[in-house]
């Protein structure tokens, strides 16, 4: 690993590490609670009594990041860990068994990939409506076929590999050369993908949010508060870029930790 990642990477982590405190620790470091109202003060400008500024309804900006970065979190993570286990038990599977599983499997994968995923996802999300559970399931849905066409992938040049010819002489079977043998040597390249995965899908739910299709109504989220203040950029931009400020830092964080997780694991692909 070069220097230069060296240094991006601790960089990374430092950014990545201050916005999950930020989101775990937001009762106490946040000066109001997450709906708590202070009309008097509507879009105020960043000040002694609202440090980042205020938002529609005085909403205390400050307050509104540090719980928005709960909520981007926490979809970001379940979603990449529910589409990276589907996609990487499915494309191992279907990689080692070959034949017409792997064939049918393949063709909904490239159906999937075909379509924009946010656009995929703004469908979901409008079908079974705004929820938090709801966003999970459609940045799931849009991003497990990245998974499985990798796992597929280096499942196919592990397959032949000395140690699963001696598992299947030994009398395993396909289920546990599957799970013991070849989802272990996954773990590093299915690792890799998922870290530069994360910010894709934190920055997908800010979109989705931003279009009113977040977790649910009145949720702080940073993307919600962008839409909130797009229409005030003339006279409180505040309100726009605190937020925009939020999902641009923990992005380029998240950036920068995939970079080095990539030249840790996998230095002859950098």
């Amino acid at each position: 690993m070069t220097r230069r990642w060296h240094w991006t990477g601790l960089l990374g982590a430092g950014v990545v590490l201050l916005v999950v405190a930020a989101g775990v620790f937001a009762p106490w470091l946040s000066p109001y609670g997450p709906r708590q109202l202070d009309l008097p003060h509507a879009f105020a400008a960043p000040g002694p009594g609202h440090l980042l500024g205020a938002g529609d309804n005085g909403v205390d900006l400050l307050t509104q990041v540090l719980y928005g970065a709960r909520v981007s979190l926490a979809v970001g993570v379940l979603a990449v860990l529910v589409a990276g286990t589907l996609g990487t038990v499915l494309g191992t599977a279907v990689g080692y068994l070959g034949g017409l599983a792997d064939e049918l499997a393949m063709r909904v994968v490239d159906i999937l990939l075909a379509f924009p995923g946010l656009l995929l996802a703004i469908f979901l999300t409008s079908v079974f409506g705004p929820s938090f559970v709801g966003l999970i399931f459609a940045l799931s849905a849009t991003g497990w076929g990245a998974y499985a066409r990798l796992a597929r992938a280096q499942t196919l040049s592990l397959r032949r590999r000395d140690f699963v010819t001696a598992a299947r002489a030994a009398g395993a079977g396909a289920p546990r050369i599957v799970l013991r043998h070849l989802l272990p040597n996954l773990l590093g390249p299915i690792l890799v993908q998922a870290t530069f995965g994360l910010p894709g899908t934190i920055l997908a739910e800010a979109s989705l949010s931003f279009l009113g299709l977040g977790a649910r109504p009145g949720t702080p989220e940073w993307g919600a508060l962008v839409d909130q203040g797009a229409a005030h950029l003339l006279d409180a931009p505040h309100v726009a870029l605190v937020p925009s400020a939020a999902i641009a830092l923990t992005v380029l964080g998240l950036n920068f930790l995939g970079e080095a997780v990539r030249d840790r694991l996998d230095p002859k692909g950098s």
